[in-house]
């Protein structure tokens, strides 16, 4: 990987992603010592214009960020690197510097259309019918197709396995709607989980 660090100072502008999420994390700046001591030890480092040094995101906070992959623009004078992050990017505490909702990608779209279906129920609208049978008839489906997905666990036809896990995970989004949860909250106790690990 060429860079070319003759532009900004020296400095080469670098977005961090959650590589599982796709969420678009925080804006950083890298010079070459920098870039190099990332390369190296699969963490992200900074050159911190307000300090005027290298820094290492979470060498205060121990949220740091775990390198997965590192991509030059088309340039070769900007950074786009996915992480793996220890805990909440921003110093306010929150997943990303620029918006305090997490991004499930095309997960969270169908929360969206599931919520959606719920606020604007029509006739033809499965979700909307299945919200309108009441809490336990929501957990009743989450569990037949838990059930679904364990029976087709144990047989080779990957097709019908895959299937029955969107069935299960589709079903799930919509209980933990019932129960005014999302995923949001779900990924919030995982992550203190992986803390505590």
């Amino acid at each position: 990987m060429t860079l070319d660090f003759s532009k900004n100072n020296g400095l080469i502008p670098t977005i961090i992603q959650d590589n599982q999420s796709q969420q678009v994390l925080m804006l950083g700046y890298m010079n070459e010592e920098a870039f190099q001591k990332t390369q190296e030890e699969k963490i992200v480092t900074f050159f911190s214009r307000s300090k005027n040094r290298l820094w290492t995101k979470g060498e205060t906070s121990g949220n740091f960020l775990k390198v997965v992959s590192i991509k030059e623009d088309c340039d070769q004078d900007a950074l786009l690197i996915k992480v793996l992050p220890n805990g909440p990017t921003c110093h306010n505490g929150t997943t990303s510097c620029f918006d305090n909702e997490p991004q499930f990608s095309f997960l969270n779209e169908l929360e969206k259309v599931i919520e959606e279906r719920i606020s604007n129920p029509s006739s033809d609208s499965y979700v909307a019918s299945l919200f309108q049978k009441g809490l336990n008839k929501i957990a009743q489906k989450v569990g037949e197709e838990a059930v679904e997905l364990v029976i087709e666990a144990k047989d080779d036809n990957a097709d019908l396995f895959l299937n029955e896990a969107a069935d299960l995970l589709f079903h799930y989004l919509v209980l933990l709607k019932a129960k005014g949860f999302n995923l949001e909250n779900v990924e919030m106790i995982l992550k203190d989980r992986m803390k505590n690990k």
